[in-house]
């Protein structure tokens, strides 16, 4: 059952006609508890409330799969501008990018020129590529080690659903990188189509990359993974300024308060923009159940109140048509 729930939300990520449609909707589908906005300003107040807790952040400027030119550069654009305000606000923060955005999907060469524009532009900001379907696992490697050439605050994401990981990271031992889970439907040809063996790889590779020296941001809300980490730091008399903690905006508040607290690296990855359905969906994906959080915020008023009618019917169409044409592409 977890597999079909996971499949219906990731299928949902990829249908163009309800990502163009959710940005009419905006918010209606409690998005905005994920997400910190659409504007530039929405999403550098949220930094700096997170970093008056001591936290630091990274920005995603949402959208992918860029198949013009044009849009690709009004991404690379935002991206620029977002630069700028983290300098001249001096916000501890740094970005992670999708090269689909940047135009990937177009030309290589024009996605490289790109994003050596940013990482021209971010000088001491750290540029993170966040690895997106399999389909660009090598094209987005390819663009890593051009790019490290001639930069070196750039680095990339590991996927530990892919079999490949441990090899792929044992190339990358000097780079900085991301380790998550992966959000993206694969093969089986490709990936563990197992939750136990993605979780027993993840702490598998978390463990290797604590145990070398170059800087690492362990990306998981899953507590019992975390308190293992926490034991192996200690057991091994790991320096805690090689890693951090990362968690998504929105996602166990209250744990990544308690993380920050207790004297650990903790970062939060926000996401922001227009572009926000697919990103969120495939969250959806990852973590079902936070389906009842959103729908209880999209039913219900804070004080447990039943919302109005049009609220209720508009939440129980957009679900029904999601679901009506999620069921037509099977």
């Amino acid at each position: 059952m977890t597999n079909v729930t996971r499949d219906f939300f990731i299928g949902l990520s990829n249908s163009k006609f309800l990502n163009t449609q959710a940005k009419k909707w905006g918010f209606v589908l409690g998005a905005d508890k994920f997400v910190a906005g659409t504007t530039i300003q929405s999403v550098v107040d949220a930094v700096k409330k997170l970093n008056a807790k001591g936290i630091s952040c990274t920005l995603d400027n949402l959208g992918e799969f860029v198949s013009d030119k044009s849009e690709a550069d009004q991404a690379k654009e935002r991206i620029l501008a977002i630069i700028e305000n983290i300098h001249e606000q001096e916000l501890d923060c740094h970005l992670s990018v999708k090269l689909t955005q940047l135009g990937l999907d177009i030309d290589q060469d024009y996605c490289i020129e790109n994003m050596k524009e940013i990482l021209g532009a971010a000088k001491g900001i750290f540029v993170n590529i966040d690895m997106e379907d399999y389909a660009h696992y090598e094209p987005t490697l390819d663009v890593l080690h051009a790019l490290r050439e001639h930069y070196d605050n750039v680095g990339t994401v590991i996927q530990s659903y892919l079999y490949r990981s441990e090899e792929d990271m044992s190339r990358l031992k000097d780079v900085r990188i991301r380790l998550v889970k992966g959000a993206y439907k694969e093969s089986d040809d490709v990936a563990f189509p197992d939750k136990q063996d993605i979780d027993r790889n993840f702490v598998k590779l978390a463990k290797q990359r604590l145990l070398g020296n170059t800087f690492t941001s362990i990306a998981t809300h899953d507590h019992h993974i975390i308190d293992e980490l926490k034991e192996f730091v200690d057991e091994n008399d790991i320096d805690t300024d090689k890693f951090e903690f990362q968690m998504l905006y929105g996602f166990r508040n209250d744990m990544q308060d308690k993380l920050a607290e207790e004297g650990y690296h903790f970062c939060t990855y926000i996401p922001f923009g227009d572009d926000w359905f697919g990103y969120f969906m495939r969250r959806l994906a990852e973590r079902p159940q936070n389906m009842n959080l959103i729908m209880k915020d999209a039913l219900y008023t804070e004080d447990n109140r039943l919302k109005k009618g049009p609220v209720i019917a508009g939440t129980a169409i957009a679900a029904a048509t999601a679901f009506a044409l999620w069921r037509r592409k099977k």
